[in-house]
């Protein structure tokens, strides 16, 4: 399965004059792999780009419907907080996924940190929307590295 697995990373905000474009590059990458083989696609559900690139696996599953969405939630309630639009997207997403796993009853400091780690872990490729070298999307891209996943950078 591992070898039929793409995972995600990306920031949480995304100037609005990249969504267009990252939108797009998504589809594609998405698209590319799905011709290579790959089958499952793993995301962490956090907003910015991981709610993009669930969205473009869904409208890519209407093409290919032997492929799974598999939502990878850092802990229950991930969605406290956020903004009723936010919410409902995300709700949308969690409902038309094939496979929804919680890695934590509730939110504890590096609960996000390990759902990454797992979900490059289980996977071939990563997906990455990376414009900075910190942060949860730069410590991600570098583990990958080194457990020689191919990293596709949009």
């Amino acid at each position: 399965m591992k070898e039929q697995t793409c995972c995600f990373t990306g920031h949480r905000t995304i100037p609005q004059a990249e969504a267009s474009r990252l939108n797009a590059a998504l589809s594609t990458a998405i698209a590319e792999l799905v011709q290579k083989g790959v089958v499952y696609f793993r995301n962490g559900g956090a907003l910015g780009f991981d709610t993009a690139a669930a969205l473009a696996v869904l409208d890519c599953k209407k093409r290919n419907p032997h492929i799974m969405l598999i939502m990878d939630l850092p802990c229950a309630g991930q969605s406290r907080g956020w903004d009723e639009k936010s919410k409902a997207v995300y709700n949308f997403i969690l409902e038309s996924a094939d496979e929804v796993h919680i890695h934590a009853p509730h939110y504890y400091n590096g609960c996000m940190q390990y759902r990454n780690r797992y979900m490059v872990d289980h996977s071939a490729y990563l997906i990455a929307y990376q414009t900075a070298d910190f942060g949860g999307s730069a410590y991600t891209v570098r583990y990958a590295q080194s457990q020689g996943l191919t990293v596709i950078r949009l």
